[in-house]
């Protein structure tokens, strides 16, 4: 069925918690500001956000990383496809299935072509991306090898087709989603079933 929520707002998922998986608690005790955090992140979401529930630990780090991800959304240089395509790269090689599974989410209910989020774990031996996007893809890889494996000539592909504002605010992305994933990854935060609930925008 298609929906017909705007652009950037996703649509509301009904996803189940995976808190067994985890690394650390993520019950808290109920509090005034547990109430709000869950309330906000259901009605948007569908679910609370497990991430967040993980940073609860410490209200510092949840702040800081809550005022990050506030601010992302205001970085509008570069093409939607490429910042989606730039995360999803980054999640699939450091294996945050927490991240692939929400990021699909948020991706599909955007309205990007599924072929393409389907084949990021195998991108190189695909042909539903453009030469631009392959670009991406291999510098998304190589910012997030340890250590990284970025070239002169891969900066130099980009730049033939994006402007300096628009390749700093990629290599920025890229960065963000390795702070995720990383993070998720290593507190054992796994898929909450967001891509199970994707629906289909208008075209």
């Amino acid at each position: 069925m298609a929906i017909t929520t705007p652009v950037n707002t996703p649509t509301v998922a009904t996803v189940k918690p995976t808190v067994g998986t985890a690394r650390i608690p993520l019950d808290h005790p109920n509090s005034v500001f547990l109430r709000i955090a869950r309330w906000w992140s259901t009605r948007k979401y569908g679910a609370m956000l497990e991430p967040a529930l993980a940073a609860l630990h410490n209200r510092k780090v949840l702040t800081t990383m809550s005022l990050l991800e506030l601010s992302v959304p205001r970085w509008s240089s570069l093409d939607p496809d490429l910042r989606d395509l730039a995360e999803g790269a980054v999640s699939a090689e450091i294996g945050c299935s927490w991240c692939i599974d929400f990021g699909y989410f948020l991706s599909r209910n955007r309205g990007m072509d599924p072929a393409k989020l389907e084949a990021l774990a195998d991108w190189r031996a695909s042909d539903v991306y453009t030469p631009l996007e392959r670009q991406v893809l291999e510098y998304a890889e190589a910012m997030t090898s340890t250590p990284p494996t970025v070239t002169d000539e891969m900066v130099e592909g980009l730049r033939a087709s994006l402007s300096d504002e628009q390749l700093v605010e990629l290599t920025a992305m890229i960065a963000v989603e390795n702070l995720r994933s990383r993070t998720n990854a290593a507190l054992g935060l796994t898929s909450q079933g967001f891509k199970a609930h994707c629906e289909v925008p208008n075209r």
